[in-house]
C-alpha cells in the first residue's frame, strides 16, 4: 500500500527530512503510541515509495531526536516520553518562605467548553486549523489566595472528550493527563511575558479591579513534531511576580 506521502512540503527540505516530519507526525496524531513498536524499515520504504537507505535516514533522525527508540533484535518502538519538570509547572512559582523550593499551586477548573477559534489562537494553530476549539478557563491558588487566572485553548479534534473526562482526573498537572487520556506528548513551549489590563473575567478571580495591571503570559506550546497543540494566556497580580535571570559562570 502506498503511503500518504505529502508531496507538497518545503521543496528544499532533503527527502528524508520531508520522511521525518512525516513519520513524527504520524507519532503526534496518535498512530503509534508510545510503546508501540512501528514497522520495519523495509516495510515503510515500500510503503513510502523510497529507497531503504533513505528511509533509515528518516528514522535515525527521529531516534536521535528521542521519538524513537531502537532495540536490537528486536525492532524499533515509540519511545516512552520523559517529561520535563520545567514544562509541567508551567512556570517556576515559589513559596516567599522557601524561595528555592518550586511549589505546585492548587488548580480549580471554572468552565469547560467548545467555542469558536480566536483569531490569535487561529494563527498560532495554523491555517489547518478548524473553526472551533476546546477552551478552559482555571483559577490557581496558593494558600488560598488566588494566584493566577488561565484561559486555555486545546485544539480540536485532538482532545474530543475532554468536555466529558471526570474532573477527578484534571490534576493541577495537565499535561501527564494530556498524554494519559488523550495520546499527546507536550515536548517544548515558548512563554512570553509583557504586563497588560484585566479582563472582566480575570479581575473577578484574581479579586482585581476590572482594567487593573497584570502580568500576562502566553504560551505556545508544541509536540515533538512541531505541531501547535495548546495556547494559553494566563493574568496573574503583578505583585506576585518577579524576574531573575542568573548570567555567566557560576561557583561550583
Amino acid at each position: 500500500m502506498q503511503a500518504r506521502f505529502n508531496v507538497n512540503t518545503d521543496g528544499r527540505l532533503p527527502l528524508y527530512a520531508k520522511l521525518r516530519d512525516q513519520l513524527g507526525s504520524r507519532i503526534a496524531n496518535g498512530e503509534w503510541k508510545p510503546g508501540d513498536m512501528i514497522p520495519s524499515e523495509n516495510r515503510l520504504a515500500e510503503e513510502y515509495g523510497v529507497a531503504l537507505a533513505t528511509m533509515r535516514m528518516a528514522l535515525k533522525q527521529l531516534v536521535d531526536e528521542g521519538l524513537l527508540d531502537r532495540r536490537r533484535g528486536t525492532g524499533t518502538f515509540v519511545k516512552q516520553p520523559a517529561f520535563r519538570a520545567d514544562l509541567f509547572r508551567f512556570f517556576h512559582i515559589h513559596d516567599v518562605d522557601d524561595p528555592d523550593t518550586s511549589v505546585i499551586p492548587e488548580s480549580r477548573i471554572l468552565t469547560r467548553q467548545e467555542v469558536p477559534l480566536p483569531s490569535e489562537v487561529k494563527q498560532a494553530f495554523g491555517e489547518d486549523s478548524v473553526s472551533h476549539c476546546i477552551k478552559l478557563e482555571r483559577v490557581r491558588l496558593w494558600s488560598g489566595s488566588p494566584l493566577l487566572f488561565e484561559e486555555i485553548y486545546l485544539r480540536l479534534p485532538d482532545f474530543e472528550g475532554l468536555l466529558t473526562l471526570n474532573p477527578k482526573a484534571m490534576s493541577p498537572l495537565l499535561y501527564p493527563v494530556f498524554l494519559q487520556e488523550f495520546g499527546i506528548l507536550i515536548s517544548s513551549a515558548t512563554d512570553e511575558l509583557s504586563f497588560g489590563s484585566a479582563t472582566k473575567a480575570s479581575a473577578e478571580q484574581l479579586e482585581l479591579a476590572p482594567g487593573a495591571p497584570v502580568a500576562v503570559i502566553q504560551r505556545i506550546a508544541r509536540n515533538p513534531a512541531g505541531k501547535v497543540i495548546e495556547f494559553r494566556r494566563v493574568h496573574g497580580r503583578p505583585e506576585r511576580f518577579r524576574y531573575r535571570v542568573t548570567l555567566g559562570d557560576q561557583p561550583a
